[in-house]
């Protein structure tokens, strides 16, 4: 009888021994898998930059041995282009989606390229100067690209040519990237969110309501492109003392002020750096075009049509 509660007592240590070597060899597992993960996200990301954003082709192998960034301003020769063609799109991104329909405003590092090669900049330039059969000059579609994953087009193609077996990545470690690939996809929609919210934010911001022209006192129905291009892209009020940076925005002088302090020194349209220094007034022809948009005077029984330079001086004659 004496044996029997030694026995008792001793039994319960045997599992509790053998569940603490399991965790440790679980957590040991784990920790390999996450590393394994890590370096494969970090391989994947490297991958990415010799790759076109566009195309997909191959940067390293790119005969004009030349590559461009997808965001912040463009090129001397294609600025010098878009002017003498008198185009609106100053920055990649705007000159992406105008000619490719390719939005990289909302680009991951983990999951897109950040540059295009020399070959996608000749389209660009061929589309720009209305060559004939542009449509046509890119060979294939724009490339979609998605997380990284176990069958990774980007890391498989990386290896090609070079004679070895590829690793078979074991299912802990599968499921981990899966994991990795949802939570970056959470991470894309929260980031549009996020530029939603920014937009709100920097109304608030400029907070000129009561001072800057809505765009819909305008007289004459004009293009929404055109619109756009005479509306501050902030408040979007019809611009007022206008002011470009050096990616080429339009923006009210007052509202960009008050975000470059409160939201720091970005472009609020592509975020390439920009400081109250860089601001400059937008050539002549542009001010003229603006200065004679004819608006729709919105005081009661007025209704009279008149030139936006001059409009001003017409509200003090209702004042007076």
């Amino acid at each position: 009888t004496d044996e029997q509660p030694k026995a008792a007592a001793v039994m319960p240590q045997v599992p509790f021994e053998t569940d603490t070597e399991l965790n440790k060899n679980s957590l040991a597992r784990e920790k390999d898998v996450f590393h394994m993960s890590q370096r494969e996200m970090e391989a994947h990301q490297a991958n990415l930059q010799h790759l076109c954003r566009i195309c997909g082709g191959s940067l390293k192998t790119d005969p004009y041995k030349k590559c461009h960034p997808v965001h912040g301003p463009v090129d001397e020769e294609t600025q010098a282009l878009l002017r003498k063609k008198e185009k609106r799109a100053t920055s990649w991104p705007d000159l992406l989606i105008k000619v490719f329909k390719i939005d990289v405003r909302g680009d991951i590092d983990t999951i897109h390229p950040t540059h295009f090669c020399h070959n996608c900049w000749k389209v660009i330039q061929r589309k720009v100067s209305n060559a004939p059969h542009e449509a046509h000059l890119l060979e294939k579609d724009p490339v979609e690209w998605h997380p990284h994953s176990t069958s990774c087009d980007v890391c498989v193609t990386s290896f090609r040519g070079v004679k070895r077996k590829k690793t078979m990545l074991n299912s802990q470690l599968s499921k981990k990237l899966r994991i990795i690939a949802g939570h970056t996809r959470k991470i894309r929609c929260t980031r549009k969110v996020k530029q939603l919210n920014n937009k709100s934010l920097m109304k608030k911001i400029s907070n000129c309501k009561q001072i800057h022209l809505s765009t819909k006192i305008l007289a004459i129905d004009y293009p929404v492109d055109f619109v756009k291009s005479i509306s501050c892209q902030i408040c979007e009020h019809i611009l007022a003392d206008p002011v470009e940076t050096t990616c080429k925005h339009l923006f009210c002088r007052v509202c960009i002020l008050k975000c470059l302090k409160v939201m720091g020194s970005y472009c609020p349209s592509c975020r390439y750096p920009c400081f109250p220094t860089d601001l400059v007034s937008p050539v002549k022809s542009f001010l003229s075009i603006l200065n004679n948009l004819v608006l729709r005077c919105p005081v009661k029984g007025c209704h009279e049509e008149v030139f936006l330079e001059k409009y001003c001086q017409h509200r003090s004659n209702h004042k007076g």
